[in-house]
């Protein structure tokens, strides 16, 4: 079976410019309902957190929503949320157990692809230490297949993609799995118009947008829509430029996108002070810290 990051290598450019898009949170408002009804519950179920659920929920739901970690893959996520979870006075008091994450940091440090298919590989490869973390990552591919549909994309999401499609190469960026990508993208019928999906099994964001896109078009002409600190990273990695759907504001976000800044793009006239100010109103949303601390 060929390496799915090939495709991603073999992209050739149509256009003069470049945009990803990450997906959840920011075409699709379902950051919501997969960390809360997908994520947390299986969070709490395979590690045996139910004694402190409340501060559990707390921890995901800081970590993957209302944090400078917004959007980051499940895994360091969930390395994260155990690693918050134990430092909680109130876990101590109740003395409930949290699981080690020595094995999953370990394999996180050395694997660049994090996602099920490279975990499978861990674990049958003897890593048995790891097989609690592949049964959680499998369940919560399982409540998001049951849960997750019916969810559009925000308003303009589909007339934004028209616009920037004609005159743009656009690629779907995300650490989502691509089953699920494609299974949502189709079922709003917004495939066509990006050349194709890249999910977590084709490596990072900041990879994807370095195969695709860093040396293939100038760095002025690449553009990273997201709403997580981790699409900027991705974008500032490689010297592309960033549009922040801001997270509380993602209607009023796309509406500027596509009634006013995607024409900034396009006249490259994006970099510098535009793209200051969205910064500074993006970041002022994302805490460093949660509040209980």
């Amino acid at each position: 079976m060929s390496d799915p990051v090939e495709k991603l290598i073999e992209f050739q450019p149509q256009h003069e410019f470049f945009v990803g898009i990450d997906s959840d949170g920011c075409v699709f408002d379902s950051m919501e309902i997969k960390h809360k009804e997908c994520f947390a519950p299986m969070f709490i179920k395979h590690f045996g957190l139910q004694a402190a659920s409340k501060y559990a929920r707390e921890c995901w739901e800081f970590v993957n929503l209302y944090s400078r970690t917004r959007g980051i893959n499940r895994f360091p996520a969930l390395s994260n949320a155990l690693d918050l979870l134990r430092q909680r006075p109130e876990v101590v008091a109740r003395q409930v157990m949290i699981a080690d994450t020595e094995a999953l940091d370990d394999w996180i440090s050395r694997e660049n692809k994090l996602g099920n298919a490279a975990l499978e590989a861990e674990v049958s490869g003897g890593n048995e230490r790891l097989q609690g973390v592949l049964e959680w990552s499998h369940a919560v591919n399982a409540a998001v297949e049951e849960i997750v549909h019916g969810v559009p994309p925000f308003p303009l999401v589909r007339e934004t993609l028209a616009k920037l499609s004609s005159v743009a190469d656009a690629l779907c960026i995300s650490q989502t799995p691509i089953a699920a990508l494609e299974r949502e993208w189709g079922e709003h019928a917004l495939s066509g118009y990006v050349s194709f999906i890249a999910g977590q099994e084709m490596g990072t964001k900041t990879q994807h947008i370095k195969l695709a896109a860093a040396e293939k078009y100038p760095p002025h002409r690449i553009l990273m829509i997201g709403d997580a600190p981790g699409d900027f990273k991705a974008a500032k990695s490689n010297g592309a430029l960033f549009y922040p759907i801001t997270p509380g504001e993602e209607e009023h976000s796309w509406q500027r996108l596509h009634e006013e800044a995607l024409d900034v793009f396009f006249d490259e006239k994006y970099a510098g002070s535009y793209e200051e100010a969205l910064l500074a109103e993006f970041n002022a949303c994302l805490p460093t810290d949660p509040s209980w601390t």
